[in-house]
């Protein structure tokens, strides 16, 4: 496990688009994870700011999503979906993009063939990760296990809580979503965490140094062969 420590959010975006750029240069068709929220966002910034310099091309590259909330419109302003184009793949060249389908009508055969989605593209050559106050890693919550595959689950009252800011009512937050399972995570071959904000700290001295446990999903990262952190100077505080 690998932590850089940057001073700020805007130092931590520039250095994970920068690795996410290495990535791409090195392997012009990689398969990319993204994931959405609050802490990505300068990242996709920095990218596309690469992108129109000429500095990336992602004309071979394939993108999966994390997750999505269940059931939402992929027209609403609040669905990842709708995040992921206003962004990044609007402003880029993405060649290939997944997103789970909100609007599916089996969310379990949406999971499913998500899954095999993932299989076909050979799997996740770097997997881009926020992290959640409760230790979420997509929208796998603290649970008695860790869930494998794409997979159905019922959101956590603090994600909800965490997640009101979008919306209008806190009660407008979808109560459920589909998310790629720790398995399906855990398969990536790199694996890139951002964290930013005091608020951060606690969780993440525990994902770094802690009891590795379902109840703190992200701390499964610290058996993986090639983790990369990158903090600022308030999330990063504890270590």
């Amino acid at each position: 496990m690998k932590i850089i420590k940057e001073a700020n959010y805007e130092a931590l975006s520039k250095k994970s688009a920068e690795i996410i750029r290495a990535q791409v240069s090195e392997n012009p068709a990689s398969v990319l994870g993204l994931a959405t929220g609050s802490t990505p966002t300068g990242t996709y910034e920095e990218l596309v700011r690469m992108y129109k310099q000429g500095a990336v091309d992602f004309a071979k590259v394939s993108a999966f999503n994390l997750d999505e909330y269940f059931p939402i419109k992929k027209s609403s302003d609040q669905s990842y979906d709708y995040f992921m184009k206003q962004q990044f793949f609007r402003h880029v060249n993405v060649a290939k993009t997944f997103i789970p389908n909100g609007e599916a009508p089996d969310y379990a055969a949406e999971c499913e063939n998500y899954e095999k989605q993932v299989a076909e593209s050979g799997g996740i050559d770097l997997q881009l990760l926020g992290i959640g106050n409760n230790g979420h890693i997509g929208f796998n919550e603290p649970n008695d296990y860790f869930p494998a595959a794409t997979h159905y689950v019922m959101l956590d009252e603090s994600t909800i809580k965490a997640n009101a800011r979008f919306f209008a009512n806190e009660s407008d937050v979808p109560r459920h979503a589909i998310t790629m399972g720790i398995r399906t995570i855990f398969k990536a071959k790199k694996i890139l965490l951002l964290a930013s904000g005091a608020g951060k700290a606690e969780i993440v001295k525990q994902m770094v140094s802690g009891k590795i446990t379902p109840q703190n999903p992200s701390s499964i990262l610290q058996l993986h062969p090639d983790v990369t952190i990158i903090v600022d100077n308030d999330a990063g505080r504890l270590l």
